[in-house]
């Protein structure tokens, strides 16, 4: 968190996911995040991922009031390469620079996914075992014998405590993870395996049906590069 400094992380290359208090991120290398001053937020840069990361003072007006996506127009990336590689600007020029990089990207929308997390151990231990290998099949009477639990309590508190019943939880983690593993561009087949799909079909319909588009629109940034109010 940055107190009096607002944030625009951007990738040159590979996928960041960043978690922050209003939800979760994969951020591909073709946008950017602007992280307004004052947020929580932790970034993760999936293996072979390079970012940069621009501050701006909290004086200059914000792109936008919340987390946002933005688009990262090559002219603007050339700006933000420029503010960091010249510090010898003057304050006026670094002014005018942030001003014209504000006016150049515009908010986009993109697929996220809310996912709450559990609190109790034992349904925490389940939702981590399911985020670190979302192929995982196991059922609640599996997961039962393994966090010490009965099947019917561990639905009880699943819905408890996320709103969710575990079918749909675990559908969700597949999807939070898909959209992550796609933002680095890996190929649909690829994710459909590691997400726990028996067929790239059986993924592409689950997908389509949370996200609201296909993995390979959401790959190929045709879902991403919609303007928000468009």
């Amino acid at each position: 968190m940055h107190p009096e400094l607002h944030e625009l992380v951007w990738g040159c290359s590979g996928a960041l996911t960043v978690e922050t208090d209003e939800g979760y991120f994969a951020i591909p290398s073709l946008l950017g995040l602007w992280i307004p001053a004052a947020v929580r937020h932790r970034v993760v840069a999936a293996a072979g991922t390079t970012f940069r990361c621009t501050f701006m003072l909290r004086t200059v007006d914000a792109v936008a009031p919340a987390v946002t996506a933005v688009a990262i127009p090559d002219v603007v990336r050339a700006l933000l390469e420029r503010l960091e590689s010249a510090p010898h600007l003057t304050d006026t020029a670094r002014l005018h620079a942030e001003e014209l990089v504000f006016e150049l990207i515009d908010p986009v929308e993109i697929a996220t996914v809310d996912l709450p997390l559990p609190t109790d151990s034992r349904i925490r231990a389940v939702a981590e075992a399911i985020l670190a290998d979302p192929a995982e099949g196991r059922g609640l009477d599996d997961w039962g014998r393994i966090v010490g639990s009965s099947p019917r309590n561990l639905s009880r508190l699943f819905t408890a405590e996320t709103g969710l019943s575990f079918t749909r939880w675990r559908t969700r983690a597949r999807m939070r993870r898909s959209i992550e593993w796609l933002a680095a561009d890996q190929s649909v087949t690829n994710v459909a395996r590691r997400a726990g799909y028996a067929t790239p079909s059986a993924f592409v319909q689950a997908f389509r049906r949370e996200i609201g588009v296909t993995p390979g629109e959401f790959a190929s940034g045709q879902s991403k590069m919609r303007k928000i109010g468009a």
